[in-house]
């Protein structure tokens, strides 16, 4: 089978067994195995319960907390969110039913661009790639109207509470990130208009790979939201760039994942970078992730925020968020990040 006409990696898994994978999809760049395995254990833990709390003292202590993960990482691990392990138990496994429906009943949801509120697919954009990762998808965008395919039967509903739930805790992230940053709580909340903002909801299917070391689930990228919430299904595979070097993320049970993304960088005049990471593959387990981008309204001119503006010149041009979106799924596929773009 030619690789453009694979329409999901998992039923083509399922059907190569263990035989050597198509070479358009050998598309790791750099070594699987160059990793600082020194560093996992430093990947800063922030306890939300202590971020939200009434005293003064530890609600500081946990900002400074707060502002060194981000300038240092741009990643961290978030304990003590509020929701449920039920709840994220149960959409993770709607979310593994989903794409374990025969692909006939996803035909309805072949992705039609970046702005189609249902897409399912593989890869990334297999008609404009030269390589394709192993990778199979559903992106939803469920804010600032809420989309969701209605199969299989209560998928949608227990959705919908994560995604809201989801939101919350960004927001109060958001709140901290802006006090951190010396301005008021809410004003990156208000400058980037994310109560009427942008939130999509993907989860991602990576299938065993008999060729782990060739093949890559995603390549190095960085997110094109504000801040990118993520949970998975114990397998690892996730991987950050911190100083140079790849480090395997090894999540605390029950926790989030929190990275930085690109809309951030430029709110913050480039002191909270956004940080790459990729998605290396085993040949044993499917690991499915649930990743939640939150982003400013689609409308929103963004750029830097104008109170770090009074001692320091913008790093960044503004550009409506949409339009940014657009180009940056068109970076992708040039190795590159769409803040390139938008950097004066």
């Amino acid at each position: 089978m030619a690789s453009a006409e694979i329409t999901s990696i998992k039923a083509f898994a399922e059907s190569n067994g263990s035989s050597p994978i198509p070479s358009t999809y050998h598309a790791l760049t750099e070594a699987r195995d160059d990793v600082a395995d020194h560093l996992a254990a430093s990947i800063p833990v922030i306890d939300f319960s202590l971020l939200t709390s009434n005293d003064p003292q530890i609600h500081a202590t946990t900002l400074q907390q707060l502002a060194n993960a981000c300038f240092q990482w741009g990643f961290f691990m978030l304990t003590n969110h509020g929701i449920s392990e039920k709840l994220m138990e149960e959409v993770m496994e709607k979310s593994h039913d989903f794409h374990n429906l025969p692909l006939k009943e996803k035909e309805e949801f072949a992705d039609k661009g970046p702005l189609t509120p249902i897409r399912h697919g593989t890869s990334f954009h297999p008609q404009a790639e030269k390589v394709h990762y192993w990778r199979d998808y559903l992106k939803v965008m469920t804010l600032p109207q809420f989309n969701f395919p209605n199969k299989p039967p209560g998928y949608k509903e227990l959705a919908f509470e994560y995604s809201r739930k989801i939101r919350g805790v960004a927001r109060e992230l958001l709140k901290g990130i802006s006090e951190g940053l010396g301005l008021g709580p809410e004003s990156i909340i208000e400058s980037t208009g994310f109560d009427s903002g942008l939130q999509i909801f993907a989860v991602n299917l990576y299938p065993p790979c008999p060729e782990p070391d060739l093949a890559v689930g995603l390549p190095p990228h960085s997110d094109h939201g504000l801040l990118t919430l993520l949970t998975q299904n114990g397998i690892g595979g996730l991987q950050v760039k911190h100083t140079g070097k790849w480090v395997n993320v090894n999540p605390l049970p029950n926790c989030l994942i929190v990275n930085t993304g690109d809309q951030l960088e430029a709110v913050s005049n480039g002191r909270y970078k956004s940080v790459m990471h990729r998605a290396v593959l085993n040949n044993r387990d499917t690991r499915i992730s649930l990743v939640l981008v939150n982003g400013p309204d689609l409308d929103k001119e963004i750029g830097p925020e104008l109170g770090l503006l009074e001692n320091e010149d913008p790093l960044f041009k503004t550009m409506k968020y949409r339009d940014y979106f657009e180009i940056q799924q068109k970076t992708r596929f040039a190795y590159k990040s769409g803040l390139d773009e938008i950097r004066k």
